[in-house]
This record gives C-alpha cells, sequence and structure tokens, in this order.
C-alpha cells in the first residue's frame, strides 16, 4: 500500500501573513470592507483562518493593516518648504478629477461610514497624513494648520464624489495655492 503523499508548504510566519495581507487587499479592493469575510480572504490566502485572527487580531486589524501598505500623499512634503503650497494645489486640484488610483482607498471612500472603516481610517490619518504635515510646520498653532490643509484636500475628494469628477484649471491650482498658503501660514 502507497503511502498517500502530500505536498506541505514550509511554515514561513512572514509569507503567510504577506500572503494574507495581499488576498486582504485584493478582496476589499474589488468587493469593498462590507462584503469580504475573514473566511473568504483566508481561503484566497490558503491559510488557516485562525491565523487571520493570530496575526492581525480581526478583520478590522486586517483592514488597518493593508491600509499601512497604502500610498499617502506625504511625498509631497518633501521638498523646499516655500512650494509645499503649490505643492499641495496641484495634488488637491488632481483629486478634483480623478479618485485614488489604490483600490483600498476606493474602498475607504465607499465604506467611510462603517465603524471599523472609520477606526482605521481615522488613525491612518492621523499617523501618515496629519502628524508628519504638523512635523513640518514651524511656528504657532501647527496642528491647526496642518488639519485646515487636510481638511481642503478631503473636501476636495467629499466634493467629486457628490457632485462628479471636473477638470481642474490653471486658475483652480492658483486659487488652491492661495488657500493652503492661508492654511499653512505660521
Amino acid at each position: 500500500m502507497n503511502p498517500q503523499v502530500t505536498e506541505a508548504r514550509p511554515r514561513d510566519r512572514e509569507a503567510t501573513r504577506e500572503r494574507i495581507l495581499q488576498a486582504a487587499r485584493t478582496l476589499f479592493g474589488e468587493q469593498g470592507y462590507e462584503q469580504v469575510t475573514v473566511r473568504m480572504i483566508a481561503a484566497a490566502a490558503e491559510a488557516n483562518i485562525a491565523l487571520v485572527g493570530r496575526y492581525f487580531g480581526s478583520k478590522a486589524g486586517l483592514f488597518a493593516a493593508v491600509l499601512q501598505g497604502e500610498p499617502t500623499f506625504g511625498e509631497l512634503f518633501t521638498g523646499r518648504p516655500e512650494e509645499l503650497p503649490r505643492r499641495l494645489a496641484e495634488y488637491a486640484a488632481q483629486r478634483m478629477q480623478h479618485p485614488p488610483e489604490s483600490p483600498i482607498l476606493r474602498t475607504l471612500e465607499r465604506s467611510a461610514y462603517h465603524p471599523e472603516v472609520r477606526a482605521a481610517a481615522r488613525e491612518r490619518l492621523l499617523t501618515a497624513v496629519l502628524g508628519p504635515l504638523e512635523a513640518i510646520l514651524t511656528g504657532p498653532d501647527a496642528h491647526g494648520r496642518a488639519r485646515m490643509a487636510v481638511s481642503v484636500v478631503l473636501g476636495i475628494g467629499a466634493m467629486r464624489r457628490r457632485v462628479g469628477p471636473e477638470e481642474p484649471t490653471s486658475a483652480d491650482v492658483d486659487r488652491l495655492t492661495a488657500v493652503f498658503e492661508a492654511c499653512l501660514a505660521g
């Protein structure tokens, strides 16, 4: 009698964790937060469902981990400080016309009112956007000034979602530059 031979995947905690993250990123991006279950993610990652809990704690913890890998506009904070208002204006103007390229950020937009998504998004916004912007500002009330500048960017995204995309003009970029100059002035 032949013993059945099966190929077992060697145990590799980091590789399994990464497979789970990739599966979650794909499924959340395709179907949205509410529609995806932990069981679906585990199956797509070819991992035991218990490992999702072990590595991420919960579906919400997994979503937060996926968000950590998403781009932010933090690259706009590098460069000459006096050019920051213009860089932010150009970025914000592009948001008038285009939704985020990342499927996860689009999921964030679709699921913004879900309490677990809202909590993960808040944390990500504080640590990856607001905090870094505040850190590069000099002068009084850096937190308040950073908060106003980020509010402008978020408001443009909200407007695009509710009214529809609109191609920005050079006058829009100029006006936005003036708005960001006012927001960031110390």
